[in-house]
């Protein structure tokens, strides 16, 4: 005895028109980073410097990072199939994920190298410093404005976004080590530039691992309260209790939602089954911040419920 429901207007791995635009944009994005790596990997052989060599390792993982969300955001426009019902929407989630990683190894790196140059600081030539930090930098704002629009799209074009924008810091930061070099002197800035490489790098990357484990685990949406959503629908007419209620995220802008609902023994005599239905819906799409467009009602009767294993009411 059950029923299910699912609505929403678009097929569950259809994309949107946005995504052929948002690969566009990783294009353009790609090659400025790669241009930013020749540049900056050219600057730190020849000025020896931590901190350009620092933005360098960042420029690369910049730029691996965007060929992976460029190789994600092809992945994303294929159709969804019956083998992959959810297409491959899951693959910015894995792509912003290793962005990550790659980002908090290479803060991890600048951390420890910087703290060593603390103590032991190389001579650094500051007008060459300064050339490449200001060539850095300009090719950062270019590839910020190519994805500014679009980085709130989902977690691949945030994390690209990010690693442009900490990128770009650490291109100013460069700047401000080669002008205190020329100034005073004072060699260590440039250990101290990487430093605040690395400090702007790590948390970011922990931000957006956090986020992606929690899609991968699926856990609940962090902005979706599932008591509120129980006793929302508890409160409907004709319900009596609501059990293995889930919900998860597929990719951005993908959360899904199911529940087994029980209700009165004659829902399913008097045909009252699909208004409750609709209720739940309504209920669901009415009341909460989330936008739910995938979900599973299964209404059964108390006789029904009693027969399946180990269910629990927050299962």
């Amino acid at each position: 005895m059950g029923a299910g429901h699912h609505h929403g207007h678009q097929h569950p791995g259809a994309v949107g028109p946005d995504a052929h635009a948002n690969k566009r944009r990783l294009s353009w994005a790609f090659g400025v980073t790669a241009a930013i790596v020749v540049i900056q990997l050219v600057g730190a052989l020849l000025t020896g410097s931590l901190a350009l060599l620092t933005d360098t390792v960042h420029a690369i993982t910049d730029s691996t990072g965007l060929l992976v969300a460029l190789i994600a955001s092809s992945l994303v426009l294929r159709p969804a199939t019956d083998k992959r019902t959810w297409g491959f929407r899951r693959v910015e989630v894995l792509a912003a994920l290793g962005q990550a990683v790659l980002l908090l190894a290479v803060g991890v790196y600048a951390a420890i190298e910087g703290v060593r140059r603390l103590w032991t600081p190389p001579d650094v030539p500051g007008t060459e410093l300064l050339v490449f930090g200001v060539l850095g930098l300009a090719a950062n704002v270019a590839a910020m404005a190519i994805l500014a629009s679009s980085r709130s799209a989902n977690f691949n074009m945030r994390a690209a976004f990010l690693e442009v924008l900490n990128d770009a810091l650490g291109s100013l930061g460069v700047i401000v080590a080669a002008i205190v070099i020329l100034t005073t002197g004072f060699q260590q800035a440039d250990a101290l530039a990487g430093l605040l490489i690395a400090a702007l790098i790590v948390p970011r990357a922990v931000v957006i691992m956090r986020e992606t484990v929690a899609v991968l685990m699926e856990f609940t949406p962090s902005n979706l309260d599932l008591d509120a959503v129980r006793q929302h629908i508890l409160a409907l007419d004709h319900v009596k209790d609501v059990h293995d209620l889930h919900a998860s995220t597929v990719a951005t802008g993908l959360p899904t939602l199911s529940a087994h609902v029980v209700v009165k023994d004659e829902c399913f005599h008097d045909g009252h089954a699909p208004d409750v239905l609709l209720d739940i819906r309504d209920c669901v799409a009415q009341h909460f911040e989330v936008s739910v467009e995938h979900t599973t009602f299964q209404l059964e009767t108390e006789r029904f419920r009693a027969l399946e294993p180990n269910c629990s009411a927050h299962a």
